[in-house]
């Protein structure tokens, strides 16, 4: 920075953050490291990029499609439900076992309305067998099939109020950028620590060969140590606050690094057999968007509608299975 800038700025300061960014600036500290305040241009450097990723984190969150009805009805009347359940049973499995939805069904304000609103999220997986394919009159076996099916269904954030659900997505996604930041600077903690105890060992072995020979091998060892400690001083200052408030806000000016959705377009038949033609009576194209986030795993995500004395049915069911497994 210039010096005709740093007066421009110590004369014309910049507006106190708003609201929403001055929350995740609270947060940054809070997930990612305290140590980040001991900047004082903390507020000053991140307040942009954090506007920046709010923003981002906005359109990811209105790229989700739905509501899609999730229920035993929908199995049967929707192509992507049936695709994404191998019966409608398991729907009821899934409600019935979640925590999220045991718990909302708990709180009192369930009774608001008759439905709820949550991100459904699922892994997509593909299988290869050998299957009977028929087209028109002509009926093959032994055809090499790829069959599509998913699985860890889940529901996230159930709440009678499809904004407030978005609204705790949005935080979640925040939150996953800045928890992404937090295992960067966990993995420059251990590549420090790492680094001293290479270098304290490092340094006995050269104390022993000190006193054997000061020949050749000396002289290597010596140089070894200096580029240890070389990279010792270069983790240590990537861990310094300013150091990292700045790899913050260029982390958080390209948050589709880390948080991206991407979408999905596959033509399968009832089966879930996959058709690369996408020809056929019985062959339905499901479209879907997924996340890619933190654990590098990708989740069909979408935005869903369930019934919930549906819901409420499949816990109880689903306690009364368990209670019975107790018994025996």
């Amino acid at each position: 920075m210039s010096f005709f800038s740093a007066v421009s700025e110590l004369l014309h300061p910049a507006p106190p953050p708003s609201p929403p960014v001055q929350q995740v600036l609270d947060r940054v500290a809070e997930v990612v490291a305290p140590i980040l305040k001991a900047d004082p241009a903390f507020e000053r450097h991140l307040a942009a990029p954090v506007e920046y990723a709010l923003g981002y984190c906005d359109g990811l969150i209105a790229g989700l499609p739905g509501p899609v009805e999730i229920s035993h009805h929908a199995f049967a009347a929707d192509p992507l439900v049936h695709a994404l359940f191998a019966t409608a049973d398991d729907i009821s499995q899934m409600l019935g076992r979640s925590q999220a939805v045991r718990d909302y069904l708990a709180d009192p304000a369930c009774y608001a309305s008759d439905h709820f609103y949550a991100l459904f999220a699922a892994r997509r997986h593909e299988k290869r067998q050998l299957g009977m394919s028929v087209q028109g009159d002509l009926v093959q076996t032994e055809v090499p099939q790829r069959v599509l099916y998913f699985a860890d269904q889940t529901l996230v954030e159930p709440s009678c109020s499809l904004e407030q659900t978005l609204r705790k997505l949005h935080l979640r996604a925040i939150d996953s950028l800045l928890l992404s930041f937090h295992d960067h600077v966990e993995a420059l903690r251990s590549e420090r620590e790492g680094l001293r105890s290479d270098l304290s060992v490092e340094r006995a072995h050269l104390t022993v060969l000190k006193g054997a020979t000061a020949g050749p091998a000396y002289t290597v060892h010596t140089r070894h140590i200096d580029e240890i400690d070389t990279q010792l001083r270069r983790a240590a200052a990537a861990l310094q606050p300013e150091n990292l408030v700045n790899a913050l806000a260029e982390f958080l000016h390209t948050p589709e690094a880390s948080l991206n959705l991407t979408p999905v377009s596959i033509s399968i038949d009832r089966m879930g057999v996959v058709s690369d033609t996408g020809n056929g009576s019985d062959v339905h194209t499901i479209n879907f968007p997924e996340l890619n986030a933190r654990d590098r795993r990708h989740y069909l995500v979408m935005l869903a509608r369930v019934d919930r004395e549906e819901a409420r049915a499949a816990v109880e069911r689903v306690r009364d299975q368990q209670h019975r497994f107790m018994l025996i």
